[in-house]
C-alpha cells in the first residue's frame, strides 16, 4: 500500500521538479523529517485496533521536539486495517490534533487482503495530496 501511495506521489503527470519526497518508515523518522516537509502522508496497520507501535513512537519522539514549529501541516492517512480501521484512524486523529496538522484527505482504509481497487485508491490518495501540495492548495 506505501508503495503505491509513493506510485501516486511520484506520478509523471505531476510536476516533480516541485516536488521532493522523503520516503521513510516511521522507526527512521525523525524530528528533522518533520521540520524539513511541507506535508505529511502517514500509513499504519491496524494493530489491536490501534495504529503500529512504530508509529506511535514516532509520535512520542518527536512531539516536543517540533512543538509549535509546524502547526498547519497538511497531512493524510492510510491504514491497512485487520478490524474495521476506526481505531487507528480515532488515535492517529487524536494525536495530530496536538501538534496541529491539518488533514486535508479522507483516510483510506483497506480492511482484509488488498485488492488491485485498494492499491488504485492508495496511489490516487498519494497522487491527489502531491497534485495539492504542487498546486500550493494545501
Amino acid at each position: 500500500m506505501a508503495d503505491a501511495v509513493l506510485s501516486g506521489a511520484r506520478s509523471p503527470d505531476l510536476d516533480q521538479e516541485k516536488i521532493s519526497i522523503r520516503f521513510l518508515q516511521a522507526k527512521c523518522a525523525n524530528a528533522d523529517d518533520l521540520r524539513w516537509c511541507n506535508g505529511l502522508i502517514l500509513g499504519t496497520p491496524e494493530n489491536f485496533g490501534y495504529m503500529s507501535g512504530a508509529l506511535k513512537d514516532f509520535f512520542d519522539r518527536t512531539f516536543y521536539s517540533v512543538e509549535g514549529q509546524i502547526q498547519g501541516l497538511p497531512w493524510c492517512l492510510f491504514v491497512k486495517a485487520g478490524n474495521d480501521g476506526s481505531g487507528a484512524v480515532s488515535s492517529i486523529e487524536r494525536i495530530v490534533k496536538g501538534y496541529a496538522f491539518r488533514q486535508v484527505c479522507e483516510p483510506v482504509i483497506v480492511k482484509g487482503e488488498v485488492k488491485d481497487t485498494d492499491l488504485q485508491r492508495c496511489k490516487d490518495l498519494g497522487m491527489a495530496f502531491a497534485a495539492g501540495m504542487e498546486a500550493g492548495i494545501y
